[in-house]
């Protein structure tokens, strides 16, 4: 079970950039700004992506540790702590449940996936797959409730469909193209 107490959200793709490797919080925003195709996906203010690790170190998910340099001021470098790793993992394996989460938090899951391994591609699009169609049959079974008074419930259930039916497609793509030797299979 996990330790974790609180939803897991985008936010927690900070801990895979410093999963990656140590870094200081200004180097976390330069290289979500300018260096990561993460950047594409996710946008987060300076002021606010410091509030979010300082709340990631005060909740033991991050240390900071003071590196001194020869002709610089000294700087803060994070570090993961286990309970950090274990969150961080945790967060990238779990499928997304709600479409609308799926754009920025899907995504972010994938790329660090990707620098994981392809092992850990095909889990977590293996997962997603299951979860979406979790979410058509649910819409199904919703459908099938809606009486014929009910127009406007009726198409928001087709457009929330449209957007499950995209998404599996998509992730279909992702495979094929992400994991070699993979055919369209799903």
């Amino acid at each position: 079970m996990s330790s974790i107490r609180h939803p897991l959200t985008i936010e927690f793709a900070l801990l895979g950039l410093v999963w990656q490797r140590p870094m200081h919080p200004y180097e976390v925003h330069q290289h979500l700004r300018n260096n990561s195709a993460l950047g594409e996906v996710w946008r987060v203010k300076q002021a606010h992506l410091y509030a979010l690790l300082r709340r990631f170190e005060n909740e033991g998910f991050l240390t900071g540790v003071i590196q001194t340099q020869e002709s610089r001021p000294p700087r803060r470098v994070l570090r993961l702590t286990t309970r950090g790793r274990e969150a961080f993992a945790e967060w990238m394996r779990t499928p997304v449940t709600h479409g609308r989460d799926f754009r920025l938090e899907f995504l972010a899951k994938l790329y660090f996936a990707h620098q994981d391994g392809i092992d850990t591609v095909q889990s977590l699009i293996t997962r997603q797959q299951h979860a979406c169609q979790q979410l058509l049959d649910h819409l199904d079974t919703k459908a099938a409730t809606v009486s014929p008074d009910q127009p406007y419930r009726r198409l928001v259930i087709q457009f929330r469909r449209g957007q499950i039916q995209a998404a599996l497609a998509w992730l279909e793509t992702c495979r094929t193209e992400l994991i070699p030797g993979v055919s369209n299979h799903w």
